[in-house]
């Protein structure tokens, strides 16, 4: 590959370069996160900000833990896993918002996924559509006992991924309505969570990667308990996601010392 940075020795998008992350990484989508994630580190500072990317590192028991923006979507994730990696981490969370699809989920819940729908265009530079995105397990049970520890009501399961926010709130808009409406049926048959837009990608670049990742979304509503004229409460502090992905982080370093 071409040296983009024409020797300056830091990554082309993030702007970091090895020493300036740890090996495990917390990744929010929206930048105005990362100090609120940072704040429940030990010693946070700011490393790096460039384009979506904000990046915040700390500690967690004593281990070095980064907290680094993705923006929207497979595309900008897949770049910092990356660049990351190379730079040392090799443990990706995945921390942000999605909306509910399964009636038991609810505004307010938190998912974790198991792994998701690749109806996305990012991991099909990685792998044939016949491969699973599948998050680590060792990730989804850190993630899974720190929700439960929390206290706070949780799911575990398969979440669907897109590249189009409005191709899942408006299908009926969109010229492919009929095909967007039929496999939308299918998700809601098949037991699908809820929806998002990233991680099928990270999942994907994990296991391209040799790494582990796994997910953790805070639900703002469920417009399927919407249609249905359900209770359907729309949240949108997401502390409740932000707080389980750091303590499932924590509880991967205490996994992996042990």
């Amino acid at each position: 590959m071409v040296d983009l940075t024409d020797g300056a020795g830091i990554q082309y998008h993030l702007h970091i370069r090895k020493g300036d992350v740890g090996r495990y990484a917390i990744l929010p989508g929206d930048p105005k996160r990362v100090p609120l994630i940072a704040a429940y580190l030990d010693d946070a500072r700011p490393v790096a900000d460039n384009r979506e990317f904000c990046t915040y590192t700390g500690y967690l028991e004593g281990e070095k833990v980064s907290v680094v923006s993705t923006g929207i979507g497979g595309p900008s994730a897949s770049i910092a896993m990356e660049e990351l990696y190379r730079c040392g981490t090799d443990t990706f969370v995945r921390m942000g918002t999605c909306g509910g699809i399964a009636l038991s989920v609810m505004g307010g819940d938190v998912v974790v996924a198991t792994g998701a729908v690749r109806m996305e265009g990012t991991s099909r530079e990685y792998a044939p559509i016949e491969f699973p995105a599948v998050a680590d397990f060792q990730t989804v049970s850190a993630l899974c006992s720190a929700a439960s520890a929390l206290g706070y009501r949780y799911h575990t399961g398969v979440v669907q991924c897109k590249d189009s926010f409005y191709g899942q709130h408006e299908p009926e808009k969109m010229p492919i309505s009929g095909e967007l409406e039929a496999k939308w049926e299918a998700w809601k048959r098949l037991g699908v969570l809820a929806s998002e837009m990233e991680s099928a990608a990270i999942f994907t670049v994990a296991a391209h990667l040799g790494a582990r990742a796994g997910s953790a979304f805070f639900v703002v509503s469920n417009q399927e308990r919407a249609k249905k004229g359900l209770d359907n409460p729309v949240m949108h502090d997401t502390d409740p996601a932000i707080r389980v992905a750091v303590e499932g982080v924590r509880n991967l370093i205490r996994s992996d010392r042990g």
